[in-house]
C-alpha cells in the first residue's frame, strides 16, 4: 500500500508540476526574446541569486526536510498541537526572513559588490540596475518561505496536487509582468528589464497566497488562542541549524562560481542561466515530485517503527527514479541543441546564445541521474536524525567543485562550471548512498537491480535512434509550429522506443505493476 501510495502521489505531484514547468519555460521564452542573453539579463540573474541563495535555506529542501518529518510527529500527537505549530513556524519565518529581506537591501551595494567580478562593476549601469533589483526582489525571500511551509504541511495531510501546481501562478505573474509593465515603465522613466524584478516579487506572494485555502479547509486555520510549540519549533530549528552549514557551503560554492562567471565574457549567466531551466524541466517535473513523495510516506512510516515498510518505499523511490530519468536524459542528450533552438532562439536571442547555452546543458546533463537520487536521500537523513551526514558529505563534494572549477575556468571557459556542478552532484550522491547503506542495512542489492541495468541499455537505444532522427528531420529553417511538431514527433518515438525495448527485454510485468498501482 505504501508503494501504490508513493508512485500515486508522486505522478499528482509530477502533473501538476509539469504544468508548472511549461509556464517556466514560456515565461523563459518571453525573457529570452525581450532581453536575450545579454549585460541586462546577466544583471538581473545575479540580483535574482541574492534571495534565491537564501530560499535555499528557508524554503524548499532544506526547511521542507527539516519541517515535514516534525509536523507529521506533531500530526501524530494531536491536530491541535500540530495546527499551534504550523503558525507557530509561519510567525517565526515572517519575522526571520523579514529581517533578512530588511538587511539585503540596506545593503544591497554591498551585496552585488561580494557576488560579482570587477569586470561586472565596471559598467556602472548595469550594476545600478542590480542594486535596484536586489531591492525590488528582497521581500521575494519572505513570500517563497512561507509558501514552503504551506506546501510542507499540505504534502503531510497527504495534498500533492495543488501545493505543487502552485509555483505555476509565479509563472503567470511573471509573464503578465514582462508583457504587461515594461510599457508603462519607460512611460515612467524606468528602464523595462525591472518588469523582471516586480514579476518575482508578486509572482512569489501569489505563489503563497494560493495554497492558504486549502490550509484553512482542512482545519489547520489560525487557531484562536496561538501558543508557541517550543518543542517542535526547537526541533525543526536544531535541524534546520544543522543544514545551515552545509547550505553556506553551497552557498559560497554558488558565490564562487557567480563570480567566476561574471569575470569570463558577457553573457556567461545568462547562458548557464538558460541551460540550468531546461535541465532543471526533468528535475523539477520527476525527481523533485519523487523525493516529494518519498519525504511524506518515508518519515510517516518510519516515525510509526514500520523500519522494513520505510525501507521499501526508498527502494520505490530509488527505482522509480532510473526508471523516468534515463528516458529523460537519452532525450535531453540527443537534442539538447534543438531543445534550446526551439524554446529560446528568437528575438534578442540569437545563434552564438543558442551554441553556448547548448554547451552548458550538456555539460549540466552529465549529472541528471544523480541529481535525482539527491533528492531523494538527502531529505530521508533527516527523517533518520542524521542530519549531519548530509551536511559534511556536501562541504566535501563543494570543495572539490571550487578546486575544480577555479583551477579548470580560467583555461576552458565558463561551460567547466556547469560541467564541475555535474561532477560534485555525482561525488555527493555516491557518498549518500553509501551511509545510508551503513544505517538502513540495505545491501548492495538495494542499489544493483538488473532492472537499472536494463534501463540503461534501453536509454542507449533511444540515444541512438532520438540523435539519428534529430539529425535528420529536426529542420532549424522551419517555422516554429513545424520545428516543434518535429521536435514533439521524435520525442514521442523516443519515449515509444524506451517502453517496446523494456518489453522486449522482460520488464512488461514490472511497467504493469507501476501502471496499475498509479491508477
Amino acid at each position: 500500500m505504501g508503494r501504490k501510495s508513493l508512485i500515486f502521489s508522486s505522478l499528482k505531484m509530477a502533473t501538476a508540476t509539469f504544468s508548472s514547468r511549461i509556464l517556466g519555460l514560456v515565461r523563459e521564452q518571453v525573457m529570452a526574446s525581450m532581453f536575450g542573453a545579454s549585460g541586462l539579463t546577466d544583471a538581473f540573474t545575479v540580483a535574482y541569486r541574492v534571495p534565491n541563495m537564501l530560499r535555499d535555506l528557508f524554503a524548499e529542501g532544506a526547511f521542507s526536510s527539516a519541517f515535514v518529518p516534525t509536523f507529521t510527529k506533531a500530526k501524530l500527537d494531536g491536530k491541535e498541537g500540530a495546527k499551534q505549530f504550523l503558525w507557530s513556524m509561519f510567525i517565526v519565518l515572517l519575522l526571520l526572513t523579514g529581517l533578512i529581506a530588511t538587511t539585503v537591501i540596506i545593503f544591497a551595494p554591498e551585496v552585488v559588490a561580494l557576488m560579482t567580478s570587477k569586470a561586472f562593476l565596471e559598467d556602472t549601469e548595469r550594476a545600478e540596475l542590480c542594486i535596484t533589483m536586489v531591492k525590488i526582489m528582497a521581500p521575494f525571500l519572505t513570500f517563497i518561505s512561507l509558501s514552503a511551509l504551506f506546501m510542507g504541511a499540505l504534502n503531510s495531510l497527504k495534498i500533492f496536487f495543488w501545493p505543487s501546481m502552485a509555483p505555476a501562478f509565479f509563472n503567470i505573474v511573471m509573464i503578465a509582468s514582462m508583457i504587461l509593465s515594461p510599457s508603462l515603465l519607460i512611460s515612467r522613466g524606468h528602464h523595462p528589464i525591472f518588469s523582471l524584478a516586480i514579476g518575482v516579487l508578486l509572482g512569489g506572494f501569489v505563489q503563497m497566497l494560493v495554497q492558504l485555502p486549502l490550509i484553512f479547509k482542512r482545519g489547520f486555520g489560525l487557531p484562536e488562542k496561538l501558543t508557541f510549540s517550543r518543542h517542535y519549533i526547537g526541533s525543526t530549528l536544531n535541524k534546520l541549524g544543522i543544514g545551515t552549514i552545509g547550505i553556506a557551503a553551497n552557498q559560497i560554492n554558488l558565490l564562487i562560481t557567480t563570480i567566476l562567471a561574471t569575470g569570463t565574457v558577457v553573457g556567461a549567466v545568462s547562458w548557464l542561466t538558460y541551460a540550468f531551466r531546461l535541465f532543471q524541466f526533468p528535475v523539477g517535473v520527476l525527481s523533485v515530485s519523487i523525493a516529494g513523495s518519498n519525504l511524506v510516506h518515508f518519515s510517516e512510516e518510519w516515525k510509526a517503527g514500520r523500519k522494513e515498510q520505510a525501507c521499501a518505499i526508498l527502494r520505490a523511490s530509488y527505482k522509480f527514479s532510473w526508471l523516468v530519468i534515463i528516458p529523460a536524459l537519452a532525450l535531453m542528450f540527443a537534442l539538447s541543441e534543438q531543445s534550446v533552438h526551439l524554446v529560446f532562439e528568437r528575438g534578442a536571442f540569437s545563434e552564438l546564445d543558442t551554441e553556448q547555452s547548448t554547451l552548458a546543458l550538456r555539460s549540466y546533463l552529465i549529472g541528471l541521474p544523480f541529481y535525482g537520487l539527491f533528492k531523494i536521500f538527502g531529505p530521508t537523513f533527516f527523517s533518520l536524525n542524521k542530519a549531519k551526514v548530509p551536511v559534511f558529505i556536501s562541504i566535501f563534494a563543494i570543495t572539490m567543485n571550487v578546486i575544480f572549477c577555479m583551477t579548470m575556468v580560467p583555461k576552458y571557459g565558463f561551460s567547466i562550471l556547469a560541467l564541475g556542478t555535474s561532477l560534485s552532484i555525482m561525488v555527493n550522491c555516491c557518498l549518500q548512498a553509501f551511509f545510508l547503506q551503513r544505517y538502513l542495512d540495505l545491501g548492495a542489492k538495494f542499489f544493483i537491480d538488473f532492472s537499472i541495468i536494463k534501463y540503461f541499455i534501453s536509454g542507449l537505444i533511444v540515444f541512438a535512434l532520438v540523435h539519428y532522427l534529430g539529425q535528420e528531420f529536426y529542420v532549424y529553417k522551419d517555422g516554429l509550429f513545424f520545428r516543434a511538431l518535429q521536435f514533439i514527433g521524435i520525442t514521442i518515438t523516443g519515449l515509444l522506443c524506451y517502453g517496446i525495448t523494456l518489453l522486449f527485454m522482460g520488464e512488461g510485468k514490472q511497467l504493469k505493476t507501476i501502471l496499475k498501482k498509479s491508477t
